[in-house]
């Protein structure tokens, strides 16, 4: 705070959870909002690949710390001996999970294949994400959303002259250690990007005192977690538990929802989650529903783009998410005179998922 434009008394925290960090840091200040222990708050994230911190290996931490504890030049020199050349290699930040070693990309390609997901579902979703997103862009929507920096004003992954055919073509970067065949393209998985992302939230009363336009209210929101080590479950379908759970508490189904804001992890994260939902034997024996939880409209999903078009700086998604759908329920129920709902669903890494519902303020 004490370098921001902000209050310094203005009390500030951090939270993580990778991909759903920025949606968390939403859900925590609207129930503190809701609780009534603030009137405002400001939530998001930023994340960075092109300046990314770097590690040193576990061989140079360890030499560099007893160095720093050894009490004679004997213990200093002994163990600065003990460094190899190959400690000095750096460890670049990667998305392997600790309990398994197998990265993000790795899970989902095993999640992929055990839902039988096929490569032309996928590169669909990646079209559809680009042409989505362009089209916004050119629509202005974004422009009141988006902030430049560095003369930069849309997304560089975006490619709105990409064509399925196109995508088609490029190999698979993800699964080739499996039986069955690889189907995960680097064009229908994320890319890693730079991006920071924030949205206001406060009480209708705080935001009147100021003459602030409200484009939407928080509903509520849940989160769960899967056994992805020693479990059968996939490490991102987390989001797939914890749907079914907020929508009974709120006595709704998909037939209330207007959209539907699905994190574009990979392509293939979107479409497993969506078959476990239409699947009778998973939502009967993992969500312990009586039926399926029911078919999502292809036309509610990421009607605006999603992070296969835009990118996934890892803390900063889930804030660019709300802040889209916020402004998608306002402009829905201006048009039809009806509240309009938004469905937010983001997976993450260890297992972890975060979903919310917001519907828009008239």
């Amino acid at each position: 705070m004490l370098g921001s434009a902000l209050s310094p008394a203005t009390p500030a925290f951090d939270l993580q959870q990778a991909c759903a960090t920025g949606l968390e840091a939403f859900i925590t200040v609207s129930n503190k909002i809701q609780l009534g222990q603030i009137d405002s708050a400001i939530a998001g994230g930023t994340d960075t690949v092109s300046d990314a911190p770097i590690a040193v290996s576990d061989g140079l931490r360890t030499a560099l710390l007893k160095a720093s504890h050894a009490k004679s030049l004997g213990q200093r020199v002994k163990a600065f001996a003990s460094i190899r050349p190959s400690d000095f290699a750096p460890e670049t930040p990667r998305t392997n999970e600790p309990r398994t070693g197998l990265s993000m990309g790795e899970h989902q390609a095993i999640t992929t294949a055990k839902w039988g997901i096929t490569r032309e579902a996928q590169d669909e979703i990646a079209f559809n994400s680009h042409q989505n997103l362009a089209r916004a862009y050119d629509e202005g929507f974004f422009d009141d959303l988006i902030t430049p920096f560095k003369g930069l004003a849309r997304d560089q992954n975006l490619r709105p002259e990409s064509t399925i055919e196109k995508l088609g073509t490029l190999p698979a970067v993800f699964g080739k250690n499996l039986s069955t065949t690889a189907t995960m393209s680097a064009a229908n998985s994320t890319p890693l990007s730079d991006g920071a992302s924030a949205v206001l939230v406060g009480t209708r009363e705080w935001a009147a005192e100021r003459n602030l336009p409200v484009l939407a209210r928080f509903v509520d929101a849940q989160t769960a977690a899967v056994d992805f080590v020693h479990g059968h479950e996939g490490l991102l379908m987390a989001p797939a538990h914890a749907v079914p759970v907020m929508l009974a508490r709120n006595g709704l189904t998909f037939a209330d929802i207007d959209f539907f804001e699905i994190h574009e992890a990979f392509a293939s994260t979107v479409l497993t989650t969506l078959a476990a939902w239409e699947d009778e034997n998973y939502c009967r024996t993992e969500l312990g529903l009586d039926a399926p939880l029911g078919t999502v409209d292809r036309s509610k999903l990421n009607v605006a783009g999603s992070s296969l078009a835009a990118g996934h700086p890892f803390a900063a998604t889930g804030a660019r998410i709300v802040a889209t759908a916020a402004k998608l329920v306002e402009k829905k129920a201006r048009e039809t005179g009806r509240t309009s709902r938004a469905l937010i669903s983001v997976c993450a890494a260890g297992g972890l998922g975060a979903v919310a519902l917001i519907e828009s303020a008239n």
